[in-house]
C-alpha cells in the first residue's frame, strides 16, 4: 500500500518499506525555510515511528533539488542592528545542524536521489544521506565563497572527507560548479544516473530487505574512523559487533548461510 501526504514544503510517500520524501519548493529550487526544515523533520519522524519503513529516499520537486536557504527569509532591510538581524548564525544553529543531525541519526540508510542542482546547504545536505545518486545533468555548488561565507551544514566536513583537502579547497574557495560525473569520478557520490529517483529507489529497496542496524553501525563506524586511532576504532569495531551479535539479523543471517537458504531479515 502506497500512503501520501503533502505538507507546505515536503511531500511524503511510502513505497513499499521505503520512505519517498520529496523537498517541494519547487519555484524556489527547493531552498529551505524555517518551515521546510520543521516538515522534513516530521517526515523522518514519520518514517521513524512506522517500524515496516527499512530506508529512505530523499529528492527534490522540480528542476533542482536544492539551492540551499532561502535568503529572503533573512532581514537585509537597511537601518540600525542590520548585521545581527542577517546573520546566519541563529539559523544554522536552529534549522541546518538539526537537520544535518537528524539525517545522520536516522535508524535506517538514507539515498538521495540528486535531480537537478544541490548548492550550497543544499549539497551539504545531500552529502548527510548515505548513498548519493545524482541524475547526469546535475551539479553540486559550493555557492557559500560568493556571499561571503563558509561551507556549512556540514559541507567543509564533508567535502575533505571524500575529495581530500585540494579539491575540496578549491572547490570551497573558488564555489565552481561540480559536475555530476566528475562529482562520481573524484568520490563526492556513489553514482550516476539517467533517472536518478529510480535508481536512489531501487538502492533504497535492496538496502531495505537487508539488516537495518548492521547498515546504520556501518554508517556511524565509516563516519567516524577518522576520529579515532587504530587500536580504538578496533574496540568500536567490537563493541559494535558484540551489540549485533543480540540482534534477530545476525542469527537469521548465520543461521539462512549455514542453511544454504536466503536470509529474512527484519531490521531488528
Amino acid at each position: 500500500m502506497t500512503a501520501s501526504t503533502e505538507t507546505s514544503t515536503v511531500l511524503y510517500e511510502e513505497r513499499g518499506l521505503v520512505a519517498l520524501v520529496t523537498l517541494n519548493r519547487p519555484q524556489a529550487l527547493n531552498s529551505f525555510t524555517r518551515q521546510m526544515h520543521h516538515d522534513l523533520w516530521a517526515a523522518c519522524d514519520r518514517a521513524e515511528a512506522n517500524p515496516t519503513m527499512r530506508a529512505m529516499v530523499i529528492t527534490g520537486a522540480g528542476r533542482g533539488f536544492c539551492a540551499g536557504a532561502d535568503l529572503s527569509e533573512f532581514d537585509f532591510a537597511p537601518g540600525p542592528d542590520l548585521m545581527a538581524r542577517a546573520n546566519p548564525g541563529p539559523v544554522i544553529e536552529q534549522a541546518f545542524n538539526p537537520t544535518a543531525r537528524k539525517l545522520q541519526n536516522l535508524r535506517m540508510p538514507t539515498v538521495a536521489a540528486i535531480n537537478g542542482v544541490a548548492a550550497g546547504a543544499g549539497a551539504s545536505l545531500a552529502l548527510c544521506c548515505d548513498i548519493v545518486i545524482a541524475a547526469p545533468n546535475a551539479s553540486f555548488i559550493q555557492a557559500f565563497s560568493k556571499i561571503g561565507l563558509i561551507p556549512d551544514a556540514g559541507g567543509s566536513w564533508w567535502l575533505v572527507e571524500r575529495l581530500g583537502m585540494a579539491r575540496a579547497m578549491a572547490l570551497a574557495m573558488t564555489g565552481d560548479k561540480l559536475g555530476a560525473e566528475q562529482a562520481k569520478a573524484w568520490g563526492l557520490i556513489w553514482d550516476v544516473a539517467e533517472d536518478s529517483v529510480a535508481a536512489a529507489c531501487a538502492m533504497a529497496d535492496k538496502l531495505a530487505v537487508m539488516p537495518t542496524k548492521a547498515l546504520v553501525a556501518t554508517r556511524h563506524l565509516l563516519r567516524d574512523a577518522g576520529t579515532r586511532t587504530f587500536s580504538e576504532h578496533l574496540d568500536a569495531e567490537r563493541d559494535a559487533q558484540a551489540a549485533l551479535g543480540c540482534t534477530h539479523d545476525y542469527i537469521e543471517g548465520v543461521s539462512a548461510f549455514l542453511e544454504k537458504r536466503p536470509a529474512v531479515f527484519k531490521g531488528e
